[in-house]
């Protein structure tokens, strides 16, 4: 559970009630819309006198209200990189948990700016809860597929039902070393090629919620002219935050790492939960602990609706059980990916980084993950 004190009864009633004013506006008695009751959710459910919480300005507008029953703090970002600056900044002793309410992107903050801190061995373990607000909402669907057994079907309230209930499990984190040398902490996915310029460009289909990426594939072909090199490393354990398997970016990688030969591909995607998306069941065998990263690189000569079956296929987790032959599969423990094309996109847990060469680390257990 989680330590010092346990999330008050009080705010789980009121924290469940109001994700349940969120699907079921109608079952109410009041006449408040669905968006306004998102507003409410988040000022009843989620900053509680232990419990800090942010939300993406997608999700809901920022409310003054004040409850008389408890203490309460709701922060709501305002741009790119505010809810990083405010927990960065923040006094954490006051808090038990930080919960977001939003996409995969806010958390990427969140612990970016925990890992940030100069007190990071402290601030990192303090318990992160999520609540699915964004588009791709991969990590609230990965802790609703780990939660056993399962209260609903329904997301929203999955997560808001794991959060009342307040277990705490470990997180593995990966470090992402990028050439400018800048240092970057996921909790998702590092993606190249396809999966990253569908990811990035069906921005524009935001609005219709995760069904955005099939959208995307269907509008993107598979291009096969950028020519990675992804190493995994298979035989070592990290046991500190000190990227022990990893050697510089400019000098080459040990021996014993495999290397895969020089070709065309179309996508790499290196992948730490089970959902890429909330209908993207990329690695049905992941835990949020494992300490494996699930790579996954498709090969050129891919055709087109191929690589649509395999997506189609990945909804239900069984796109490994197609047999396409260019499809490969690895668990690693770290990688360096080398595009040689000079022009591409490269993203870390959904947010575009800058393209070059990137290698990564999982650090098995950094984090801490509010959990069923």
């Amino acid at each position: 559970m989680i330590s010092q004190c346990h999330i008050l009864e009080s705010v789980c009633r009121d924290l469940f009630t109001s994700v349940w004013e969120v699907k079921h506006p109608s079952k109410t008695g009041q006449a408040e819309s669905a968006e306004s009751a998102v507003q409410h959710s988040l000022y009843l459910g989620l900053s509680t006198q232990h419990c800090i919480t942010a939300s993406s300005p997608f999700s809901t507008q920022q409310t003054n209200s004040s409850n008389k029953r408890s203490k309460w703090e709701t922060s709501v970002v305002e741009h790119k990189n505010h809810a990083r600056e405010l927990v960065r900044k923040a006094d954490l002793s006051q808090w038990d948990a930080l919960v977001i309410m939003s996409g995969d992107g806010l958390l990427f903050e969140v612990i970016n700016g925990l890992m940030e801190r100069e007190d990071w061995k402290q601030a990192i373990q303090t318990p992160l809860g999520i609540l699915p607000g964004g588009s791709g909402n991969a990590l609230s669907a990965s802790i609703h597929h780990y939660s056993q057994p399962q209260i609903t079907s329904e997301l929203l309230l999955s997560c808001g039902f794991i959060i009342c209930k307040g277990l705490v499990g470990p997180l593995d984190l990966v470090s992402v070393h990028l050439a400018s040398t800048q240092r970057l902490f996921s909790f998702l996915s590092l993606a190249w090629g396809f999966v990253a310029d569908v990811d990035i460009e069906s921005e524009k289909y935001r609005h219709v919620g995760a069904i955005r990426f099939l959208m995307g594939s269907i509008n993107h072909p598979p291009s096969t002219t950028q020519h990675p090199s992804p190493e995994p490393k298979k035989d070592r354990k990290a046991t500190a935050l000190v990227d022990s398997l990893l050697p510089a970016l400019d000098q080459p990688v040990p021996e014993s790492w495999t290397v895969v030969k020089e070709e065309d591909f179309v996508l790499v995607l290196a992948i730490y939960q089970s959902h890429l998306a909330e209908d993207l069941w990329t690695v049905p065998e992941a835990t949020a602990d494992d300490g494996l990263i699930h790579l996954f690189y498709v090969t050129a000569g891919i055709s087109r609706p191929a690589l649509l079956r395999l997506f189609l296929a990945m909804e239900k987790g069984a796109h490994l059980a197609c047999g396409c032959p260019h499809l490969v599969y690895e668990k690693v423990r770290a990688l360096r990916l080398e595009p040689i094309s000079p022009q591409g996109m490269i993203t870390v847990d959904g947010e575009v980084v800058e393209y070059g060469p990137v290698q990564a680390q999982i650090h098995p257990g950094l984090a801490r993950l509010i959990c069923g």
